[in-house]
C-alpha cells in the first residue's frame, strides 16, 4: 500500500483543499495518471498516481489538508487490492443504506491532546480492523507518547475506516481514522455482509510483516524472560505480539525423545550454539519514552547548576516501629506499612521549613509552592516514570501507602494518565530496591531538588562511645545551586535525617 501525500507546492503554501476527484474509490489507476485536483490559495494543480494499483480515497472532496498529509492510498499487491475492493464494497453498502433512508455522517477522529509538553505520538497497534463495526467508547487502537501508552476510544458507533497505519508517528490533532455513523440500520454493516468471498480472501492473507512482531512493551518483557518472539503466538492485529501475550508467555523447553531397545532411534533437532568467540551485535530503535528521558536528562545536566550532598540515616528506629505495629496497621488500614511513607512525611515537614527546595525557576522568577506534590519514581515496563502523590503534607501514613501502591500498579500496567505524572514539586527515588549503595540522582525538571534513597546495610557505627551494628542507609540530595545554597541543602538533609532517626518527631511536628 503506497501513501500519496500532499506535495510541497511552495514555501508560503502550508494547506491545500481537495477540489475534485477525477478517479473514483476502488478504481484501477496507472502510474502518472491524474487522480484529483488540489487547490491552494495561489493555484490549482493535479495530483498524479505514483504506482499502478487500486485507488483508496482517504480525503474526500472539500477536505483541507496540510503539506505532507495523506490524500489517498494505492494498493499495489493482489492482497491489498482485495482488501481495497472489500472496503469499496463496504462503501457501496453504506451508500445504499443512505439511499434507503438511513442517515449517515462521518466522524473524523484526531490524535487527542495529552498534555502541554506532548507534541507527537506513535500509533502502536490497531485493536479493530478496517471495516469493523465499532461501538461508542470501545477501544480501537493504542498510542504511545513519550510518557505513557493510551487507548483511543471510538467517539461514535459505526464503521471504522483506518487512516493512520501502525508504527506511524503522528502530531497532536492529526487524523487517525474515520467512523461512518449510520442511523436506522437494523444490524451492523460489515464487509462479510456485502462481500463474503472478499472477506475470505482477506482473512486468508492476514500474515504480514506484523505477524510475530512484538510491541515495545512486549519486547522488553520477553527480553527479561529470555524468550524469543518466534516462540510466542501473537493475539494482536495480524498476529502482532501484545503485552498480555508476553506476560503469559513461558519459555519452551525441548524434551529429549525417549529411546528404547524396541523403538527406532529418533534424532533430536540439532541446535547450533554460538561459536566460541563469536561477536554478535543487534540494533533496536529507541522508544519514544527512552528518547524523551535521554533528551531531558542531558538538558537538566546542561541547564542547571546541579550539586549533590550526602548523609546517612540509622534505620533501626523506623524498622523497630514497623516491626511493632505492622500487623495491627495492616489489619486496620488493609495496606502494608513501608519505608516510603516515613520518607514522604519527613520530606514534607522539611520542605515547609526550607521552601527553596520546594520551588522552581520560571525565567527570572522563583515560584514557591505552599503544598507538597511528591513525585515517586517507579520502574515501569517501558522505563522510569514519576507519578505524583498530591497534597502529601495533608495525608496520613495509610493514605500515602495506598496512593503509592495505586500509582505503582497503574505504572506497571502502563495505565498512568498525563495528569497523574505532571505537576510534582519534589521527587523521591529509591535505588536501594535494586541494590544501589550510593548514587547522585538527576533532578526531575522543572523541579530543583530530588532525594535519593539507597540500600540498607548493617555497618559498625559509634553510639555513645561504643561500636555497634546498625542498619544504615545513605541518602543523597541533588539540588539546583542557582536557587538553593549549600547551607539550605545540607540543613534540609540533616532535618530529614533527624526526623527519620526519631519518628516521634514526625507525629509531634517537632
Amino acid at each position: 500500500m503506497i501513501d500519496i501525500k500532499v506535495p510541497a507546492v511552495g514555501e508560503s503554501v502550508t494547506q491545500v483543499t481537495v477540489a475534485n476527484w477525477i478517479k473514483k474509490e476502488g478504481e484501477q489507476v496507472k502510474t502518472d495518471e491524474i487522480l484529483c485536483e488540489l487547490e491552494s490559495d495561489k493555484a490549482t494543480f493535479e495530483l498524479p498516481a505514483e504506482a499502478d494499483g487500486i485507488l483508496h480515497i482517504v480525503a474526500p472532496t472539500g477536505t483541507t489538508l496540510n503539506i505532507g498529509d495523506v490524500v489517498c492510498r494505492i494498493a499495489t499487491t493482489a492482497e491489498e487490492a482485495t482488501a481495497s475492493k472489500a472496503a469499496d464494497a463496504l462503501a457501496v453498502t453504506v451508500q445504499q443504506m443512505a439511499q434507503t433512508g438511513s442517515k449517515q455522517q462521518v466522524v473524523v477522529m484526531d490524535v487527542p491532546q495529552l498534555g502541554e509538553s506532548i507534541t507527537e505520538v506513535t500509533l502502536l497497534q490497531w485493536l479493530k480492523r478496517d471495516g469493523d463495526f465499532v461501538k461508542m467508547d470501545e477501544p480501537i487502537c493504542e498510542i504511545e507518547s513519550d510518557k505513557a501508552t493510551f487507548e483511543v476510544a471510538a467517539k461514535a458507533s459505526g464503521i471504522l475506516r483506518i487512516i493512520a497505519l501502525d508504527k506511524k508517528t503522528l502530531a497532536i490533532g492529526e487524523p487517525i481514522c474515520e467512523i461512518v455513523v449510520t442511523e436506522g440500520a437494523t444490524q451492523p454493516v460489515t464487509v462479510a455482509a456485502t462481500a463474503p468471498q472478499m472477506q475470505t480472501t482477506v482473512a486468508a492473507s492476514t500474515s504480514s510483516y506484523a505477524t510475530g512482531h512484538a510491541s515495545p512493551a512486549a519486547s522488553k518483557i520477553l527480553a527479561e524472560k529470555g524468550i524469543s518472539p518466534e516462540e510466542v503466538k501473537g493475539s494482536g492485529k495480524e498476529g502482532r505480539i501484545t503485552k498480555e501475550d508476553a506476560m503469559n508467555a513461558q519459555k519452551t523447553v525441548q524434551s529429549q525423545p525417549v529411546v528404547t531397545a524396541s523403538s527406532p532411534t529418533v534424532s533430536a533437532p540439532s541446535v547450533q550454539p554460538a561459536a566460541e568467540g563469536e561477536r554478535r551485535t543487534r540494533r533496536e530503535k529507541m522508544s519514544s519514552l527512552r528518547k524523551t528521558v535521554a533528551r531531558r536528562l542531558v538538558s537538566v545536566k546542561n541547564e542547571t547548576a546541579m550539586l549533590t550532598t550526602f548523609n546517612e540515616v540509622n534505620m533501626k528506629p523506623i524498622m523497630d516501629l514497623r516491626a511493632k505495629y505492622k500487623d495491627s496497621f495492616k489489619e486496620k488500614h488493609e495496606i502494608g506499612l513501608g519505608f516510603m511513607s516515613f520518607f514522604v512525611k519527613a520530606v514534607c515537614i522539611a520542605l515547609k521549613e526550607f521552601p527553596a527546595v520546594n520551588a522552581q525557576i520560571d525565567g527570572d522568577e522563583i515560584i514557591y509552592h505552599d503544598f507538597c506534590d511528591i513525585s515517586i519514581a517507579v520502574s515501569a515496563p517501558k522505563g522510569l516514570v514519576v507519578p505524583v502523590v498530591r497534597n502529601a503534607e495533608k495525608m496520613s501514613f495509610a493514605e500515602i501507602e495506598k496512593e503509592i501502591v495505586r500509582l505503582a500498579t497503574r505504572a506497571r500496567e502502563n495505565k498512568l494518565s498525563i495528569p497523574e505524572m505532571t505537576g510534582g514539586t519534589f521527587t523521591i527515588t529509591n535505588g536501594g530496591v535494586f541494590g544501589s549503595l550510593m548514587s547522585t540522582p538527576i533532578i526531575n525538571a522543572p523541579q530543583v531538588a530530588i532525594l535519593g534513597m539507597h540500600n540498607i546495610v548493617e555497618r559498625p557505627v559509634a553510639e555513645n562511645g561504643q561500636v555497634v551494628i546498625r542498619p544504615m542507609m545513605y541518602i543523597a540530595l541533588s539540588y539546583d545551586h542557582r536557587i538553593i545554597d549549600g547551607r539550605e541543602s545540607v540543613s534540609f538533609l540533616v532535618r530529614v535525617k533527624q526526623l527519620l532517626e526519631d519518628p516521634a518527631r514526625i507525629l509531634l511536628g517537632v
